[in-house]
């Protein structure tokens, strides 16, 4: 389950902004409104979860019954050759796809004993799945080679996820029950998007966390949007294999979480990981596809640093910080702050930006594309590193 639920993601997520560019001629701007789908997605996500999943149906049968309309929309997708069509049917696949993210989550939990002690095993497959779909675009089938490009075979990459997303869907339901979880109390909207976590602002140290975790999704935005387009015009062979080099160092420092983050705490670990993302793009600025490719790889391979160090020490520091109570509501307000709020003026940044630095000839002064969100990733880190004031240590669970 696992290992499908991001192969699909991987499968066609990754090429995206190559895809619009060359096979629909979007521009910068028409890619950002492509990718903030996946903003809206996150931020319709919760309600499907906490009005429909959570309360009258099992997660199993949703999670079929999402990944085969899925596999309907991917192919919808694979077909499309305008980008207002295009759009819609993307747009209705993100607003779909988001809420499965919590519901493997949901089946995976019901089945565990110690689940902080045996997710990660399982998780780690969803990594996997990731990486192999990064590896089949460039090793396998070659779709996103120089000649493969030209001839437009980039759209094959939604007909594997789609096919992916029909297995899955069939998959999910042979999966284990996992029945809703009755609740007669009258649902509130607050409690869905984690409203009660609101409170947990008063303490500054927080909110100076929850600030520079939206902040910095404008620079993540830029990877997700431009990196692919920019490798492959860089002239990088196999650039969507290459990324799974990414997936890669992202499950190796997952590891070492627990590790930094006893020894050093937590202002440490997350300045780390902000610092990665200014050093990534100043790569990015600099290297190339020949000589210095060495440059292009190395910005990848930040990205376990960049990512995990973030996110994953943010999610732990959030936990020790929200306390039993408001536990679910403060993960959920993050990831709506993060996911939605900032990639969604993430995408929008990114998109203009790229947009604004296209040459009279139509190609693209990335050094200036990466330069810029490598200056915000500074500039985050500096006011963090200024305001964040961790006396006591939070503390990692193992």
């Amino acid at each position: 389950m696992m290992f499908l639920e991001f192969f699909i993601w991987g499968a066609w997520f990754v090429t995206l902004g190559t895809f619009l560019g060359t096979n629909l001629k979007a521009s910068g701007a028409e890619t950002a409104a492509v990718f903030s789908t996946q903003s809206w997605g996150a931020i319709i996500a919760p309600f499907i979860i906490g009005l429909i999943a959570d309360r009258y149906f099992n997660a199993e049968r949703i999670l079929g019954v999402l990944h085969l309309v899925g596999a309907f929309l991917m192919y919808q997708m694979y077909q499309s050759s305008d980008l207002s069509s295009f759009y819609i049917y993307v747009f209705s696949y993100m607003v779909l796809y988001m809420p499965t993210l919590a519901l493997v989550n949901s089946v995976a939990f019901n089945q565990m004993k110690d689940p902080e002690k045996e997710f990660s095993s399982i998780r780690v497959w969803g990594t996997i799945g990731w990486i192999v779909a990064g590896l089949s675009i460039s090793y396998v089938f070659h779709w996103d080679s120089v000649e493969s490009l030209a001839n437009g075979m980039l759209k094959n990459t939604f007909l594997l996820a789609g096919i992916a997303a029909l297995v899955l869907g069939l998959l999910s339901f042979t999966l284990p029950a996992t029945p809703p979880k009755v609740s007669d109390e009258k649902i509130k909207i607050g409690d869905i998007i984690g409203l009660d976590a609101l409170k947990l602002l008063k303490d500054k140290n927080f909110a100076v966390f929850f600030i520079s975790s939206i902040l910095i999704c404008i620079p993540l935005a830029f990877y997700y949007q431009n990196a692919n387009p920019f490798l492959t015009e860089s002239g990088l062979e196999n650039p969507t294999g290459k990324m799974a080099i990414g997936q890669i160092s992202e499950a190796l420092f997952l590891l070492l979480i627990p590790v930094f983050f006893t020894k050093y705490g937590f202002k440490k670990t997350i300045l780390v990981g902000m610092l990665a993302w200014a050093i990534r793009y100043a790569l990015f600025a600099y290297g190339n596809g020949g000589e210095l490719s060495f440059m292009l790889i190395v910005g990848i391979a930040l990205h376990g640093i960049c990512y995990d160090f973030f996110f994953v020490s943010g999610q732990i520091y959030t936990n020790s910080k929200a306390g039993d109570k408001y536990k679910s509501a403060a993960q959920g307000l993050i990831t709506l702050a993060t996911y939605g709020v900032g990639m969604l003026i993430g995408f929008a940044v990114a998109g203009w930006i790229t947009d604004n630095y296209k040459t009279a000839t139509g190609t693209i002064n990335w050094e200036m594309v990466w330069i810029i969100p490598a200056g915000i990733a500074l500039a985050v880190f500096v006011l963090f590193a200024l305001t964040f004031n961790d006396k006591n240590k939070t503390e990692v669970s193992h």
